[in-house]
């Protein structure tokens, strides 16, 4: 996808970001339980999808990346994901 593709595709998906080659969110949570259950949901949602994102997380807090080994780069795939991850949320 090109940067003009992928500005445009943020601006759907609240608190997502560019970085490097990369879409990431920092997500907050109450506690360690409602982290690590968003985590776990997350990974479900990856081997669903077999597309998997670096995750990283913390007592509070949770910070998820997408992108595509393949092309190097952010293909469609990482925001239908990106979205997926959201609707946990919902």
């Amino acid at each position: 996808m090109t940067r003009d593709q992928i500005a445009e595709r943020l601006k759907g998906l609240e608190g997502w970001t560019l970085e490097e080659d990369r879409i990431t969110k920092n997500f907050s949570f109450k506690n360690y339980y409602e982290t690590v259950s968003f985590v776990n949901a997350a990974a479900w949602v990856a081997h669903r999808e077999d597309h998997h994102p670096e995750i990283k997380f913390g007592y509070k807090s949770c910070r998820v990346s997408y992108w595509t080994h393949s092309i190097g780069g952010i293909s469609e795939n990482d925001f239908l994901c990106a979205e997926a991850i959201e609707a946990l949320l919902d």
